[in-house]
């Protein structure tokens, strides 16, 4: 139903506006409060205010809370990179020299101006802090499953030389479909082929198995190494298990997906946490994966998500944040792994929580869902919700980025920017440049 008067005069009294002080999140860092993940989310993977409110929060969060890790929805070799920049470990010099990794697409998911502003202050940051104070970067998805077998021949190859010929045997499975993981996926699914199961298993049980004499060779510097690696091995194994499953079951493929983010996520915060500082993760991935699942017509439908497993297994050390926008531009495709474009953000539709938003009359908001109040009690009625990913296609909007939720219990707060306009891609296609910008655009906030 359309936003009736009644709803947004009860909406208006529990609403904070950003007005662009350096109080803005204040509010934010009260719900905050002690919780150890704080999840924030995005509406769209290619909306610029996301990224760069993301990152201002989570600035607080490093500089105020004492949180030590970024963990986002990128493949975990490609973003361990960036882990090494930013801590001073790596062997790139500049912050953008740190993103060349990201070369799968979508690559304006994380080769964007606001990432690349981000991880500058956070290498300057940790320029000037001990190195147990140092912020890492981590990377929480599975789809690196060939970059993720050299990283671990790599490292065996520097270590085990013996271990490494073993891998390199087991990991052979797969040459026979070269980089193509979604052919080897539906080959070995329908049961066309013997599928690697066995062998990605083996290894990472084998690589375990010596996991205490690898990772006590050269103190924290080989603690750590051992670490990226095992999470590399472990990302083979359920990489396998997700491309055999991805033309079988869109449920059991997008569950298993979100279970191994939600356990490297477990196997970080364990990592980064000492008996005097409990590790604490900002976490950056889209709403679909953070807002609670049981909370949206996915859930009904038998998905889980990120948001929770971690609100499950950790409770109230957990926050969960949503975004939200109204109208603008955003970076998309029009399908899988074609150019970048900049397209037009159609206004919402009537009966969705970014309409009633949008009857609010301000140009962005904090509305918290923790307090029991009428606002709240307001949001727990199903209202239809966008989502959009890396793909955007306008013509048939309400079936492909729309699906009922309840947004009070999906999210601890919400932050809602009116208008937003398109991320800016390190590399610009043609088409992105002359992509669908409104006239009256402003130029940025």
């Amino acid at each position: 139903m359309q936003g009736t008067l009644s709803d947004t005069d009860i909406l208006r009294k529990s609403l904070h506006p950003l007005v662009g002080s350096a109080e803005d999140y204040d509010p934010l860092l009260e719900i905050v409060s002690d919780a150890r993940f704080v999840l924030l989310g995005e509406a769209s993977h290619g909306t610029h205010e996301f990224y760069r409110e993301r990152a201002e929060i989570t600035k607080r969060l490093i500089t105020e809370k004492g949180f030590r890790a970024v963990a986002v929805e990128a493949d975990w070799p490609d973003a361990y990179r960036i882990n090494r920049f930013v801590r001073g470990a790596g062997n790139d010099t500049e912050s953008i020299d740190a993103l060349a990794g990201f070369k799968r697409f979508p690559t304006w998911m994380w080769r964007n101006a606001d990432v690349l502003d981000f991880v500058g202050w956070l290498r300057a940051y940790n320029d000037t802090v001990p190195s147990i104070a140092k912020v890492g970067f981590y990377g929480l998805d599975l789809y690196s499953l060939h970059s993720s077998m050299e990283a671990v021949l790599l490292y065996l190859s520097k270590v085990d030389p013996e271990a490494a010929t073993r891998a390199r045997y087991r990991y052979s499975c797969f040459d026979h479909y070269g980089e193509d993981t979604q052919t080897y996926g539906y080959a070995a699914g329908f049961g066309l082929t013997k599928s690697c199961e066995n062998e990605v298993v083996t290894q990472l049980l084998d690589l375990r198995r010596r996991a205490a004499e690898y990772a006590g060779r050269d103190g924290r510097v080989a603690e750590d190494e051992y670490f990226y690696t095992e999470q590399n091995a472990r990302l083979v194994k359920n990489a396998e298990e997700y491309y055999r499953s991805m033309f079988q079951d869109r449920v059991s493929s997008w569950n298993l997906r979100d279970r191994h983010m939600a356990e490297t996520l477990d196997s970080l915060v364990s990592y980064l946490s000492r008996p005097d500082r409990p590790g604490k993760v900002a976490v950056w991935e889209h709403n679909s994966h953070l807002g609670d699942a049981r909370a949206t017509q996915m859930g009904d439908a038998g998905e889980l998500n990120v948001g929770q497993l971690v609100r499950e297994r950790y409770g109230h050390a957990a926050r969960l944040i949503g975004f939200s926008t109204y109208e603008g531009t955003v970076t998309a495709a029009s399908a899988w792994d074609r150019p970048a474009e900049r397209k037009r953000v159609r206004p919402a539709l009537l009966d969705s929580y970014e309409a009633l938003f949008h009857a609010m009359g301000l140009p962005r908001f904090l509305l918290s869902l923790r307090d029991d109040t009428q606002a709240v009690a307001l949001l727990r009625q199903p209202r239809l919700e966008r989502a959009i990913g890396v793909i955007y296609l306008p013509e048939t909007e309400r079936q492909s980025h729309y699906f009922y939720a309840r947004l009070a219990d999906q999210f601890d707060a919400v932050l809602h920017f009116d208008r937003t306009r398109a991320v800016e891609p390190l590399d610009r296609s043609a088409g992105w440049e002359r992509g669908e910008v409104p006239e009256t655009f402003p130029s940025g906030m």
